[in-house]
């Protein structure tokens, strides 16, 4: 979502005449977009600002603008940031460039009325931005109203609001017509689009409708929550040619305790045959979940469950993340950080290890597969890269396939992370 952001704020600047430079010393112009979702990503926006205070100290003529998560929604919490960073010139909440429309046409530049796409977003991003990538991130979603316990998303971009469909199907036709060929729909609990709409349709109907765009050759979607894949999410990317056979399921925790503590609105029976659902409809999807270790109560065995759990589901991909309290949330306020950060450590690395040894031995035998995968880059050494409709990244070598290409290919090497190809 931040990366998507990003790329439509450099868009409206590009609207506005501005051009990248290589450099944040060479620019006049600085704009640092931010997460907090963990204290490690804080940390490093932080640490980046301190950067940035230095770069405004040699060039007062540059502007600052700071934007995303750090900044949130709330006007009285923006303030306090004025007396934090005196150096930042504008403060921009997350997926809301209108401040920043405002900012450009009071200083004079030629930023043109139509610039709003909906009331969150610009219209699709300049053929100097869309160009340099096959891939593009499109929210449908924005905001999070579901409040897990540990969750700051809520607080800091606000409740959930879907952008109409019309609205989204215009910004991919644009994006198809500058080369993008895969889209991925995107929101915090992507699987309730439409829901905050009357008359709108939903995920399902939109993804087949993004499927159907010419020149999209790929459509995926994330991030989806347990509670909302419906049967008719699983029949629609079963039955619908271009739509990838991927799922992003955060489970979280494999014990149930925990999960009620998070407040995540299932069991770990539940999670299960939900993926076994998925599995039945579409033998061969790829599946990824999110872990958070080190949740307050997590016991030495509750932690096992976990890893029980990830033995039992077999994923494709787990993304690991340890515990950090994040302001304003449930369980920062009223649960106990109880588990040592150097236990939450050994459990990160005992789950990312688990991991690779599982991986390691799921691919080996697909050494000798073939494989379709969508060219995304190519890197200086002359390999393609890209990934198969269930999300394996693969290098092809000997190929001289472009950018947006569907290459067929027959792995040589297969890795826990990644996959080694040569031209079918």
């Amino acid at each position: 979502m931040n990366e998507a952001d990003a790329l439509r704020a450099a868009a409206l600047l590009e609207s506005a005449g501005l051009r990248p430079v290589a450099h944040a010393d060479d620019a006049s112009f600085l704009l640092l977009n931010t997460c907090v979702v963990r204290q490690q990503a804080e940390d490093k926006a932080l640490g980046r600002l301190r950067h940035v205070a230095e770069l405004k100290r040699r060039n007062p003529d540059r502007v600052v603008a700071l934007m995303g998560c750090l900044v949130g929604r709330i006007s009285r919490e923006q303030d306090a940031l004025h007396g934090r960073f005196p150096f930042v010139d504008l403060f921009l909440p997350p997926s809301d460039l209108r401040p920043l429309q405002r900012f450009l046409r009071e200083r004079g530049f030629p930023v043109p009325d139509d610039m709003t796409h909906d009331d969150f977003l610009p219209p699709p991003l300049p053929d100097s931005q869309t160009g340099r990538s096959i891939v593009a991130h499109v929210p449908v979603v924005l905001g999070c109203s579901h409040a897990c316990t540990y969750c700051v998303i809520p607080y800091r971009r606000g409740g959930e609001r879907s952008r109409p469909s019309a609205d989204i199907l215009a910004e991919v036709e644009a994006l198809a017509s500058r080369g993008v060929r895969e889209i991925i729909l995107l929101g915090q609990i992507v699987d309730r689009y439409g829901l905050d709409r009357p008359g709108e349709i939903r995920l399902p109907e939109l993804l087949r409708r993004t499927a159907r765009v010419p020149g999209i050759a790929r459509v995926r979607f994330l991030t989806s929550h347990p509670r909302w894949v419906t049967p008719e999410l699983i029949a629609a990317v079963a039955g619908t040619p271009g739509l990838c056979p991927y799922f992003e399921v955060p489970v979280q925790a494999g014990s149930d305790a925990v999960l009620a503590a998070m407040r995540r609105g299932y069991t770990v029976a539940e999670y299960e045959a939900l993926i076994g659902r998925i599995r039945a409809a579409i033998p061969r999807a790829g599946l990824s979940t999110d872990i958070i270790v080190g949740f307050p109560g997590e016991t030495a065995a509750r932690f096992n469950d976990t890893l029980a759990l990830m033995d039992r589901l077999d994923p494709d991909m787990i993304r690991i993340a340890k515990y950090s309290p994040r302001p304003l949330t449930w369980s920062a306020r009223h649960l106990p950080d109880d588990v040592p950060d150097t236990e939450k450590e050994r459990r990160r690395v005992a789950l990312e290890a688990a991991l690779r040894e599982r991986l390691t031995r799921k691919h080996a035998p697909l050494a000798g597969q073939p494989v379709e995968l969508l060219v995304e880059t190519i890197e200086k050494t002359g390999r393609r890269y890209g990934r198969t409709p269930d999300y394996k990244p693969v290098f092809v070598e000997g190929s001289d396939a472009a950018p947006g290409d569907l290459l067929q290919a027959r792995l040589t090497w297969a890795g826990p992370f990644s996959f080694i190809a040569e031209p079918a």
